[in-house]
């Protein structure tokens, strides 16, 4: 039997950590950024952990 593709899309979006989380970029660090304040920039910048719902679903993606 053939081996199971990892979907790329997903794989450019999401990352797994050492302990088997999903971390994906936050939102809102496309554009307008000089009208946001440093700190602002700051927190959007860091990565989050991805909701429990929508992990699901990705590892089903990335074949996990």
């Amino acid at each position: 039997m053939p081996k199971m593709k990892t979907n790329s899309a997903a794989s450019k979006r999401v990352r797994v950590t050492g302990s088997g989380k999903l971390m994906h970029a936050g939102t809102g660090m496309r554009h307008n950024l000089e009208h946001k304040s440093a700190k602002k920039r700051r927190h959007l910048s860091t990565d989050e952990v991805l909701a429990t719902s929508q992990a699901k679903k990705m590892r089903g993606l990335l074949g996990r």
